[in-house]
Protein backbone atom coordinates (compact mmCIF):
# COMPACT_ATOMS: atom_id res chain seq x y z
CA UNK A 1 0.00 0.00 0.00
CA UNK A 2 1.13 3.55 -1.01
CA UNK A 3 2.23 6.23 2.11
CA UNK A 4 0.99 9.25 1.11
CA UNK A 5 3.66 11.28 2.77
CA UNK A 6 5.39 13.94 0.98
CA UNK A 7 9.11 13.08 0.49
CA UNK A 8 11.77 15.57 1.22
CA UNK A 9 15.90 15.69 0.35
CA UNK A 10 16.81 14.36 3.85
CA UNK A 11 14.40 11.45 4.08
CA UNK A 12 16.44 8.15 3.12
CA UNK A 13 16.10 6.20 -0.48
CA UNK A 14 15.32 2.90 1.61
CA UNK A 15 12.34 4.30 3.20
CA UNK A 16 10.89 5.80 -0.62
CA UNK A 17 11.13 2.07 -1.17
CA UNK A 18 9.79 0.28 1.65
CA UNK A 19 6.67 2.42 1.40
CA UNK A 20 5.71 2.14 -2.04
CA UNK A 21 7.29 -0.66 -3.86
CA UNK A 22 6.58 0.43 -7.20
CA UNK A 23 9.29 3.20 -6.93
CA UNK A 24 11.62 0.33 -8.08
CA UNK A 25 10.92 0.70 -11.90
CA UNK A 26 11.76 4.87 -11.36
CA UNK A 27 15.04 4.46 -9.51
CA UNK A 28 15.69 2.32 -12.97
CA UNK A 29 14.37 5.19 -15.07
CA UNK A 30 15.94 7.92 -13.46
CA UNK A 31 19.78 5.72 -13.96
CA UNK A 32 20.06 5.32 -10.21
CA UNK A 33 21.38 1.98 -8.57
CA UNK A 34 20.72 0.02 -5.88
CA UNK A 35 22.85 -0.65 -3.07
CA UNK A 36 22.59 2.87 -1.44
CA UNK A 37 22.33 1.37 1.86
CA UNK A 38 21.10 3.76 4.62
CA UNK A 39 21.89 7.31 2.32
CA UNK A 40 19.37 10.19 1.88
CA UNK A 41 17.64 10.76 -1.23
CA UNK A 42 19.90 13.72 -1.43
CA UNK A 43 23.03 11.67 -1.06
CA UNK A 44 21.77 9.28 -3.43
CA UNK A 45 20.92 11.67 -5.86
CA UNK A 46 24.20 14.01 -5.98
CA UNK A 47 26.08 10.66 -6.17
CA UNK A 48 24.72 9.07 -9.31
CA UNK A 49 24.30 12.17 -10.88
CA UNK A 50 20.45 12.73 -10.61
CA UNK A 51 18.59 16.20 -9.56
CA UNK A 52 17.26 15.50 -6.36
CA UNK A 53 14.71 18.44 -7.08
CA UNK A 54 13.32 16.79 -10.11
CA UNK A 55 13.68 12.96 -8.80
CA UNK A 56 11.23 13.91 -5.75
CA UNK A 57 8.92 16.51 -7.75
CA UNK A 58 8.54 13.21 -10.30
CA UNK A 59 8.22 11.01 -7.06
CA UNK A 60 5.17 13.25 -5.22
CA UNK A 61 3.83 13.32 -8.16
CA UNK A 62 3.61 10.11 -9.24
CA UNK A 63 2.16 8.75 -5.47
CA UNK A 64 0.23 11.64 -4.26
CA UNK A 65 -0.65 13.27 -7.53
CA UNK A 66 1.01 16.47 -5.83
CA UNK A 67 1.98 19.05 -8.52
CA UNK A 68 2.68 21.98 -6.41
CA UNK A 69 6.65 22.53 -7.98
CA UNK A 70 7.25 25.93 -6.24
CA UNK A 71 10.03 26.73 -9.27
CA UNK A 72 9.02 25.19 -12.39
CA UNK A 73 12.71 26.94 -13.35
CA UNK A 74 13.98 24.32 -10.64
CA UNK A 75 13.59 21.53 -12.75
CA UNK A 76 16.10 19.64 -14.74
CA UNK A 77 15.20 19.18 -18.21
CA UNK A 78 17.96 16.57 -18.80
CA UNK A 79 16.93 14.46 -15.74
CA UNK A 80 13.66 14.35 -17.30
CA UNK A 81 14.58 13.40 -20.56
CA UNK A 82 16.57 10.59 -19.05
CA UNK A 83 13.67 9.47 -17.12
CA UNK A 84 10.91 9.38 -20.01
CA UNK A 85 13.26 7.95 -22.33
CA UNK A 86 14.25 5.08 -20.31
CA UNK A 87 11.04 4.79 -19.07
CA UNK A 88 10.38 3.89 -23.46
CA UNK A 89 13.12 1.42 -23.01
CA UNK A 90 12.02 -0.46 -20.21
CA UNK A 91 8.44 -0.67 -21.56
CA UNK A 92 9.20 -1.37 -25.85
CA UNK A 93 11.75 -3.68 -24.88
CA UNK A 94 10.67 -5.17 -21.52
CA UNK A 95 7.17 -4.88 -20.50
CA UNK A 96 5.37 -5.65 -23.69
CA UNK A 97 7.77 -8.93 -24.55
CA UNK A 98 7.44 -10.04 -21.61
CA UNK A 99 2.97 -9.79 -21.07
CA UNK A 100 3.27 -11.10 -24.75
CA UNK A 101 5.16 -13.86 -23.71
CA UNK A 102 2.78 -14.36 -20.49
CA UNK A 103 0.03 -14.08 -22.60
CA UNK A 104 1.07 -17.21 -25.16
CA UNK A 105 1.89 -19.49 -22.36
CA UNK A 106 -1.34 -19.12 -20.74
CA UNK A 107 -3.53 -19.42 -24.32
CA UNK A 108 -4.22 -22.09 -26.85
CA UNK A 109 -2.59 -20.99 -29.58
CA UNK A 110 -5.03 -23.23 -31.67
CA UNK A 111 -7.78 -21.18 -30.63
CA UNK A 112 -9.33 -18.72 -32.76
CA UNK A 113 -10.70 -16.74 -29.57
CA UNK A 114 -6.99 -16.68 -28.24
CA UNK A 115 -5.42 -15.84 -31.41
CA UNK A 116 -7.63 -12.88 -31.99
CA UNK A 117 -6.67 -12.08 -28.26
CA UNK A 118 -2.99 -12.18 -29.80
CA UNK A 119 -3.79 -10.23 -32.68
CA UNK A 120 -5.41 -7.57 -29.95
CA UNK A 121 -2.46 -7.30 -27.78
CA UNK A 122 -0.11 -6.40 -31.04
CA UNK A 123 -2.41 -3.98 -32.27
CA UNK A 124 -1.97 -2.33 -29.06
CA UNK A 125 1.71 -3.05 -28.71
CA UNK A 126 1.90 -1.43 -32.46
CA UNK A 127 0.19 1.91 -31.52
CA UNK A 128 2.32 2.40 -28.27
CA UNK A 129 5.73 1.86 -29.80
CA UNK A 130 4.44 4.24 -32.54
CA UNK A 131 3.32 6.95 -29.79
CA UNK A 132 7.04 6.34 -27.74
CA UNK A 133 8.62 6.36 -31.19
CA UNK A 134 7.44 9.56 -32.41
CA UNK A 135 8.52 11.32 -29.01
CA UNK A 136 11.67 10.11 -29.68
CA UNK A 137 12.11 11.35 -33.57
CA UNK A 138 10.41 14.45 -32.84
CA UNK A 139 10.06 15.62 -29.50
CA UNK A 140 13.29 14.36 -27.82
CA UNK A 141 15.73 15.73 -30.42
CA UNK A 142 13.44 19.25 -30.73
CA UNK A 143 13.92 19.66 -27.07
CA UNK A 144 17.81 18.87 -26.97
CA UNK A 145 18.04 21.17 -29.62
CA UNK A 146 16.41 24.17 -27.64
CA UNK A 147 19.15 23.37 -24.99
CA UNK A 148 21.77 23.99 -27.20
CA UNK A 149 20.21 27.22 -27.76
CA UNK A 150 19.14 25.96 -31.48
CA UNK A 151 15.87 27.65 -31.82
CA UNK A 152 13.16 25.99 -34.32
CA UNK A 153 10.38 27.43 -36.01
CA UNK A 154 9.22 24.01 -37.40
CA UNK A 155 7.69 22.37 -34.78
CA UNK A 156 6.74 23.07 -30.84
CA UNK A 157 5.66 21.56 -27.67
CA UNK A 158 1.69 22.42 -28.20
CA UNK A 159 1.55 20.38 -31.94
CA UNK A 160 3.13 17.28 -29.59
CA UNK A 161 0.44 18.27 -26.59
CA UNK A 162 -2.64 18.13 -29.24
CA UNK A 163 -1.40 14.61 -30.79
CA UNK A 164 -0.56 13.19 -26.95
CA UNK A 165 -3.78 10.75 -26.98
CA UNK A 166 -4.83 8.09 -25.01
CA UNK A 167 -3.34 4.90 -26.71
CA UNK A 168 -4.99 2.58 -23.63
CA UNK A 169 -8.39 1.66 -25.25
CA UNK A 170 -6.90 -1.44 -26.66
CA UNK A 171 -5.53 -2.41 -23.82
CA UNK A 172 -8.86 -1.96 -21.34
CA UNK A 173 -10.55 -3.87 -24.67
CA UNK A 174 -7.89 -7.10 -23.98
CA UNK A 175 -8.55 -6.99 -20.35
CA UNK A 176 -12.07 -7.62 -20.74
CA UNK A 177 -12.32 -9.71 -23.13
CA UNK A 178 -9.79 -11.81 -21.06
CA UNK A 179 -12.10 -11.74 -17.90
CA UNK A 180 -14.64 -13.16 -19.76
CA UNK A 181 -12.77 -15.42 -21.77
CA UNK A 182 -11.26 -17.44 -18.82
CA UNK A 183 -10.98 -20.84 -19.00
CA UNK A 184 -12.36 -23.32 -17.11
CA UNK A 185 -9.39 -25.85 -16.62
CA UNK A 186 -7.21 -24.75 -13.07
CA UNK A 187 -3.49 -24.54 -15.12
CA UNK A 188 -5.00 -21.92 -17.96
CA UNK A 189 -7.20 -19.92 -15.04
CA UNK A 190 -4.20 -19.19 -13.35
CA UNK A 191 -1.56 -18.62 -15.27
CA UNK A 192 -4.06 -16.36 -17.63
CA UNK A 193 -5.27 -14.54 -14.11
CA UNK A 194 -1.68 -13.29 -13.19
CA UNK A 195 -1.04 -12.14 -16.73
CA UNK A 196 -4.09 -10.14 -16.16
CA UNK A 197 -2.84 -8.67 -13.13
CA UNK A 198 0.53 -7.74 -14.81
CA UNK A 199 -1.34 -5.81 -17.57
CA UNK A 200 -3.55 -3.92 -15.03
CA UNK A 201 0.08 -2.91 -13.60
CA UNK A 202 1.26 -2.27 -17.43
CA UNK A 203 -2.28 -0.08 -17.70
CA UNK A 204 -1.28 2.10 -14.36
CA UNK A 205 1.99 2.45 -15.11
CA UNK A 206 1.46 3.51 -18.59
CA UNK A 207 -1.29 6.42 -17.06
CA UNK A 208 1.16 7.73 -14.58
CA UNK A 209 3.96 8.17 -17.62
CA UNK A 210 1.42 9.98 -19.47
CA UNK A 211 0.53 11.98 -16.67
CA UNK A 212 4.35 12.82 -15.95
CA UNK A 213 4.73 14.15 -19.62
CA UNK A 214 1.59 16.37 -19.48
CA UNK A 215 1.78 17.58 -16.07
CA UNK A 216 5.43 17.88 -15.70
CA UNK A 217 7.02 17.29 -19.10
CA UNK A 218 5.09 19.52 -21.25
CA UNK A 219 4.69 22.86 -19.00
CA UNK A 220 8.36 22.91 -18.62
CA UNK A 221 9.35 22.88 -21.89
CA UNK A 222 6.85 25.12 -23.04
CA UNK A 223 8.61 27.49 -20.05
CA UNK A 224 11.85 26.64 -22.24
CA UNK A 225 10.24 27.95 -25.39
CA UNK A 226 9.35 30.90 -23.61
CA UNK A 227 12.76 31.49 -22.11
CA UNK A 228 14.35 31.00 -26.02
CA UNK A 229 12.22 32.42 -27.58
CA UNK A 230 12.80 35.80 -25.17
CA UNK A 231 16.83 34.93 -25.49
CA UNK A 232 16.52 35.04 -29.06
CA UNK A 233 14.54 38.48 -28.97
CA UNK A 234 17.43 39.94 -26.83
CA UNK A 235 19.83 38.43 -29.33
CA UNK A 236 18.51 40.28 -32.10
CA UNK A 237 18.40 43.47 -30.44
CA UNK A 238 21.66 43.05 -29.36
CA UNK A 239 22.73 42.11 -32.96
CA UNK A 240 21.12 45.37 -34.03
CA UNK A 241 23.06 47.33 -31.77
CA UNK A 242 26.33 45.74 -32.24
CA UNK A 243 27.01 44.47 -35.59
CA UNK A 244 27.17 48.14 -37.13
CA UNK A 245 28.67 50.59 -34.59
CA UNK A 246 29.01 53.58 -37.00
CA UNK A 247 25.72 52.98 -38.34
CA UNK A 248 24.23 55.72 -37.10
CA UNK A 249 27.11 58.10 -38.71
CA UNK A 250 27.11 56.08 -42.26
CA UNK A 251 23.14 56.92 -42.34
CA UNK A 252 21.85 60.21 -43.74
CA UNK A 253 19.95 62.28 -41.60
CA UNK A 254 17.13 61.71 -44.56
CA UNK A 255 17.49 57.75 -43.85
CA UNK A 256 16.74 58.47 -40.39
CA UNK A 257 13.96 60.61 -40.92
CA UNK A 258 12.71 57.56 -43.32
CA UNK A 259 13.55 55.36 -40.54
CA UNK A 260 11.80 56.85 -37.92
CA UNK A 261 8.02 58.02 -40.30
CA UNK A 262 8.83 53.49 -40.46
CA UNK A 263 8.37 53.31 -36.82
CA UNK A 264 5.48 55.76 -36.51
CA UNK A 265 3.91 52.97 -38.61
CA UNK A 266 3.48 55.48 -41.95
CA UNK A 267 2.99 54.23 -45.69
CA UNK A 268 6.26 54.11 -48.34
CA UNK A 269 3.21 56.72 -49.57
CA UNK A 270 2.63 58.84 -46.08
CA UNK A 271 6.08 59.24 -46.03
CA UNK A 272 6.98 60.32 -49.58
CA UNK A 273 3.87 63.55 -48.46
CA UNK A 274 5.10 63.88 -45.14
CA UNK A 275 9.12 64.01 -46.01
CA UNK A 276 7.93 65.74 -49.38
CA UNK A 277 9.96 63.70 -51.67
CA UNK A 278 8.28 61.00 -53.91
CA UNK A 279 7.20 57.61 -53.57
CA UNK A 280 9.98 56.11 -55.46
CA UNK A 281 12.76 57.80 -53.70
CA UNK A 282 11.35 56.47 -50.23
CA UNK A 283 11.70 53.01 -51.88
CA UNK A 284 15.43 53.88 -52.90
CA UNK A 285 16.03 55.19 -49.34
CA UNK A 286 14.52 52.33 -47.85
CA UNK A 287 16.53 49.73 -49.60
CA UNK A 288 19.91 51.69 -49.04
CA UNK A 289 18.59 51.13 -45.32
CA UNK A 290 18.29 47.82 -45.44
CA UNK A 291 21.71 47.44 -47.35
CA UNK A 292 23.66 49.52 -44.62
CA UNK A 293 21.90 47.97 -41.14
CA UNK A 294 21.07 44.41 -42.81
CA UNK A 295 16.99 44.99 -41.43
CA UNK A 296 14.40 44.63 -44.00
CA UNK A 297 11.33 44.61 -41.99
CA UNK A 298 9.43 47.34 -40.69
CA UNK A 299 9.29 45.68 -36.82
CA UNK A 300 13.08 45.62 -37.41
CA UNK A 301 13.75 49.01 -38.70
CA UNK A 302 11.37 50.18 -35.25
CA UNK A 303 13.72 48.20 -32.88
CA UNK A 304 16.69 49.78 -34.34
CA UNK A 305 14.99 53.60 -33.75
CA UNK A 306 14.25 52.44 -30.75
CA UNK A 307 17.69 51.35 -29.42
CA UNK A 308 19.42 53.92 -31.19
CA UNK A 309 16.89 56.67 -29.63
CA UNK A 310 16.06 58.03 -32.68
CA UNK A 311 12.39 57.97 -31.48
CA UNK A 312 10.65 57.55 -28.14
CA UNK A 313 9.20 54.27 -27.10
CA UNK A 314 5.93 56.04 -26.99
CA UNK A 315 5.34 57.41 -30.18
CA UNK A 316 6.01 53.70 -32.33
CA UNK A 317 2.58 52.38 -33.57
CA UNK A 318 2.89 48.96 -31.96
Amino acid sequence: MKNQKMYEPEDKMINLIKDNYDLLQSLGCFGISLGFGDKTVREVCDEQNVDTYTFLSVVNFTINGYKGFDDMDRLSIPTLMQYLQASHTYYLDFELPSIRKELTAALDETDNLARLILRLFDEYAHDIRNHMKYEEKMVFPYVEAMLKGEASDAYDIETYSKHHSQTDLKLRELKSIIIKYLPSDAHHNNRLTATLYDIYNCESWLTLHAEVEEEIFIPVIRRLEQKTQQKDVSLKITNMITQSPDSNEVLSDREKDVIVAVAQGMTNKEIADHLCISTNTVITHRRNIARKLQIHSPAGLTIYAIVNNLVDISSVKL
